[in-house]
């Protein structure tokens, strides 16, 4: 991955609200030079999704409605979680 794609999506992981904030740049130090082309373009649609979804889905737990999200979203979880 480009080091330019790579800020661009750190740019994208500042949402701001701390908590999403803290959660989505954690995800991006640890994880996201693993990321596979198409884990990469479902993280980028992850990220494309308003505050208040990712909020919900990553802080309360909310289900997802998108299989591919909801993969990456328990990803981001378990991380977190740790």
């Amino acid at each position: 991955m480009s080091e330019d794609k790579r800020a661009r999506l750190r740019w994208h992981c500042r949402r701001g609200m701390l908590e999403l904030d803290v959660i989505l740049q954690r995800f991006a130090d640890q994880d996201l030079d693993r990321l596979d082309g198409a884990a990469l373009a479902v993280f980028e649609r992850l990220l494309e999704q308003s505050d208040p979804d990712l909020m919900d889905w990553l802080l309360k737990g909310e289900p997802v409605p998108d299989p591919e999200l909801a993969g990456l979203v328990e990803r981001i979880r378990a991380l977190s979680a740790h």
